[in-house]
């Protein structure tokens, strides 16, 4: 843990945070619209569990914040896009009675704050919010930020497979993987407008072992089996 980090709380989010998070998305999503407070309302309204913010306690500011929700994820498709996982942002496709699944629609760091650990106790947070409501996973797409790089040189699958092994440093999902997220697939047009990624995410997932079954770990490619996981774990 870095030395910033120890001056960092994660909580659940209040009302009273949501225009430092509109403020915060303007700063890490300059291509697209920021979050709104409807939004943001309704997301804590439907699950308060599954918000959260990251606040300097010396300072008082809200430097990062994370939004999931539970859905059934056979209502899903791997190739849908953010505004259909998440219902455009608003989370009334939120399904605690049938899902088992938490389903990561966000996290942020303050660009002026990242590297310190930050990203890591969000994480954190929410691996303690799936344990303890007994979910199977957590599950997410995680932006591929840069792809835009290797984008003339390599497919995105290329790209995720190389950095699975360790040969490219990505931003986001170099950080995703070293947090125990696996890679199920690699999709287009998650985030149409995003330069870095040129919309491109890998569809990520964290199963919860104490709830999970063999048969759990179907499906997954093993193009994207990393160094140092078992074989069993890609049948």
């Amino acid at each position: 843990m870095s030395h910033a980090s120890v001056h960092i709380v994660v909580r659940n989010t209040a009302p009273s945070d949501f225009a430092h998070i509109i403020e915060l998305s303007r700063k890490i999503y300059p291509f697209g619209p920021p979050y709104n407070e409807a939004q943001l309302a309704s997301q804590h309204r439907v699950f308060p569990e599954g918000q959260f913010v990251a606040i300097d306690r010396q300072s008082g500011a809200l430097v990062g914040m994370a939004a999931s929700l539970i859905v059934l994820w056979n209502d899903y498709d791997m190739r849908m896009n953010w505004r259909d996982f998440t219902n455009n942002g608003f989370f009334t496709n939120h399904d605690p009675l049938r899902g088992r699944t938490l389903y990561s629609a966000e996290v942020m760091v303050s660009p002026t704050h990242q590297r310190q650990g930050i990203g890591t106790k969000i994480y954190d947070a929410r691996l303690v919010l799936a344990r303890r409501l007994r979910l199977l996973r957590i599950r997410a797409g995680g932006r591929l930020r840069g792809y835009h790089r290797y984008a003339d040189q390599l497919s995105a699958e290329d790209y995720a497979i190389k950095v699975v092994r360790g040969e490219i440093k990505d931003p986001t999902l170099s950080f995703q993987l070293k947090c125990g997220y696996h890679i199920l697939a690699v999709v287009p047009n998650y985030l149409p407008k995003d330069p870095e990624s040129l919309g491109w995410v890998a569809i990520i997932e964290w199963i919860n072992e104490e709830v999970a079954k063999p048969e759990d770990y179907l499906g997954r490619d093993p193009r994207f089996q990393p160094p140092s996981e078992p074989l069993s774990r890609y049948p």
